[in-house]
């Protein structure tokens, strides 16, 4: 890769990503090739962070509307994180990148416990951090959970990687007409109600001026050119 554009960036996937055509689970294929993708990003070097979350797993807003104590299936939501996290570590590790996972609850047997300057150091020596946990929290969600560790490394851009080429004013995989947005602000990604993330992910992100960049990540080759500098998928920043 040429010289990357971004110092540091925060990688954000959904636990979806990883499942391929099994419907549930990790497919061990589509792991490897985000694994190989994040080593060629730290490999030239960009300090790399990554919220993964557990949708592949456990989803625990389905299983409250069913009679489930909310706090409860969030809980349990966070474990399935860790899961992933711990997916991912292996994979890494597989391809010769030093990573850590960094839980924001508890569970120092299988991880290390979120502290932010110590992921900050970990970050600036070279190695891959993975948050797990999202915040802690009940009712916060991993969108939530990577804005906030975007702003508390102080990352020069968050990425939200989905299965489309940006944010488009309607769903392109219903409505063929909806319209591409290549850049917008979080003010009218609010206003108009688009769904690039939760609003108290959006809020955060705009608040603290941290820039969002919305792109497919089954593109081939779309992330290295994003790291370069190129105009992939849609920017949203706190002013237009």
């Amino acid at each position: 890769m040429t010289a990357p554009a971004y110092r540091r960036i925060l990688l954000k996937l959904s636990g979806e990503a990883l499942v391929g055509d099994a419907g549930l689970g990790i497919d061990p294929d589509i792991l490897d090739r985000f694994a190989a993708e994040v080593r060629d990003l730290a490999g030239s070097g960009v300090e790399v962070a990554l919220v993964i979350g557990g949708g592949n797993i456990f989803r625990g807003a389905a299983l409250a509307a069913r009679g489930l104590d909310r706090v409860t299936g969030d809980q349990m939501g966070m474990l399935a994180t860790v899961m992933n996290a711990l997916a991912m570590q292996d994979a890494l590790e597989r391809h010769g990148v030093a990573v850590r996972v960094m839980s924001a609850l508890k569970i120092n047997q299988v991880c290390e416990d979120y502290i932010r300057r110590r992921a900050i150091r970990h970050l600036e020596q070279g190695r891959v951090v993975i948050f797990a946990a999202g915040t802690g929290n009940p009712f916060f969600t991993t969108d939530s959970a990577a804005s906030l560790r975007a702003i508390e490394i102080g990352a020069d851009l968050m990425i939200k990687a989905t299965k489309v080429a940006g944010i488009y004013s309607a769903d392109p995989l219903v409505d063929p007409d909806a319209t591409f947005y290549p850049r917008i602000s979080y003010d009218r990604a609010l206003r108009e109600g688009l769904q690039v993330m939760d609003t108290t992910a959006i809020v955060l992100c705009r608040d603290h001026r941290m820039p969002l960049r919305v792109m497919n990540i089954n593109e081939p080759g779309a992330l290295s050119r994003l790291i370069r500098g190129e105009e992939v998928g849609s920017l949203v920043v706190s002013e237009t």
